[in-house]
């Protein structure tokens, strides 16, 4: 099933999972196709290849599954899948370079999508369902499920590379003060 992916996309295996085609079959994918785009953002670029891709990741399931009808655990299958097109390094715990920033060597450890890149994945696939009419309180990219998967991947990541994850706290800005008074007069 995946492979069959893989194999009518040669494309993702060069790890361009972005460049699949949409699949005729999707009608809610291929009017985001048809529709004419005059100049779009970097952005909306990347959303509407994202949502094509996971249409087609949809469409080619067996059974095949339309998208209105996808779950939260569609999507999480659907992440774990493009691990094997990722490109970080994340070191198992039996590694002995586990927990070390800058390892002195190569090892065996597998490649997987960086917490970051899902990160933000998720974040325009979830923006992109209610642009296709999906309803925000049924959006499978929203459900618990997956927050709790991508705050596993960011951990898991943080502790192999042995940097614990801090959330950056948000620096409030400063009061505005009135301008000092001018040095009195000789």
């Amino acid at each position: 099933m995946l492979a069959d992916l893989v194999q009518m996309n040669p494309e993702i295996a060069g790890g361009n999972y972005h460049q699949l085609a949409a699949p005729a079959s999707t009608s809610i994918v291929a009017a985001a196709v048809d529709a004419p785009a005059p100049s779009l953002s970097r952005y909306e670029s990347q959303k509407r290849r994202d949502w094509i891709t996971f249409g087609q990741y949809l469409a080619n399931q067996r059974p095949p599954v339309a998208v209105a009808h996808c779950s939260s655990a569609h999507v999480l299958e659907f992440l774990r899948y493009l691990d094997q097109f990722g490109k970080t390094k994340v070191h198992v715990t039996g590694c002995p370079f586990f927990g070390l920033p800058c390892p002195p060597g190569p090892c065996p450890c597998p490649l997987r999508q960086a917490w970051g890149s899902l990160d933000a994945l998720v974040g325009r696939l979830r923006a992109a369902f209610e642009e296709n009419g999906g309803r925000p309180e049924s959006n499978p990219f929203a459900a618990r499920a997956i927050r709790l998967f991508l705050r596993e991947v960011r951990d898991l990541q943080a502790k192999a590379r042995g940097i614990s994850y801090e959330k950056k706290k948000r620096k409030r800005p400063l009061p505005l003060s009135p301008p000092p008074p001018p040095p009195p007069a000789d």
